[in-house]
């Protein structure tokens, strides 16, 4: 088991690679401050998504609370092929439902509640966010589906058909950037799948450094927070019909 923070993984990339990756050696990474911290530019984790799942060999999951990082390690801990990489923030422990999935499967998908028009596809951090965005919406009459992604590689094809089904946009989720993150990995799949949504919107961090400050506030700045999610959907909320 290697525990590093997200940001020091990037020295290790040919490591991960040649000594680990390729030699399909049973090695667990445990990828800390995976998101933002008040550190800065130098310590935020926002880009081991991108750096990661294009290597061979690798699975990548993010949990949501505690509970599912109990499960994802043990999960890991049976792989021997496989390289696996757990992502999780510097943040508090999230309180979410209890899981209602007897069995962890690498690249299935929770759906924690059900709405219609609008999905919102959350990894790992994202995953609190989007459900308490989804609750101040509810109050408000706007009824969403959040799932909680769990794996940025392989992604839950079968999620993806179901959700295009009956919802016209998909919010993808991440505490990352934008640029060859998890949206980015969404959008690919749903393009070699050929899986129609009327809209993909991509929330995650833009293409800059991200400057110092306490994650919450930096979330908040960048529109990642529980109202700042909720006022994106506001604004897509009866823009598209939903599909037939």
């Amino acid at each position: 088991v290697f525990a590093v923070y997200s940001t020091f993984c990037q020295r290790a990339y040919d490591q991960v690679i040649h000594d680990t990756c390729i030699q399909e050696n049973s090695v667990i990474l445990c990828l800390d401050r995976a998101g933002l911290v008040e550190d800065g530019w130098t310590h935020h984790g926002l880009f081991d998504i991108a750096y990661l799942r294009c290597v061979p060999n690798t699975v990548l999951m993010a949990p949501r609370d505690a509970e599912e990082f109990v499960r994802m390690f043990h999960l890991a801990m049976e792989q021997t092929s496989l390289v696996p990489a757990i992502r999780y923030p510097k943040a508090n422990i999230p309180s979410l439902p209890p899981s209602k999935d007897p069995v962890l499967r690498i690249g299935k998908a929770e759906v924690l509640r059900r709405g219609e028009g609008i999905a919102l596809f959350a990894y790992g951090a994202m995953v609190d966010e989007s459900w308490r965005a989804a609750e101040t919406l509810d109050r408000e009459g706007i009824s969403v589906t959040v799932v909680n992604a769990r794996f940025a590689k392989p992604l839950d094809e079968g999620i993806l058909r179901d959700l295009s089904r009956d919802h016209h946009t998909l919010v993808t989720l991440e505490e990352h950037a934008l640029m060859g993150g998890f949206g980015s990995a969404v959008v690919e799949k749903l393009a070699d799948l050929d899986i129609p949504f009327s809209r993909v919107l991509r929330l995650g961090v833009p293409d800059r450094f991200q400057t110092f400050g306490a994650r919450e506030r930096v979330l908040l700045d960048l529109g990642l927070d529980a109202n700042g999610i909720a006022e994106t959907v506001r604004r897509h909320a009866s823009a598209l019909p939903i599909q037939g």
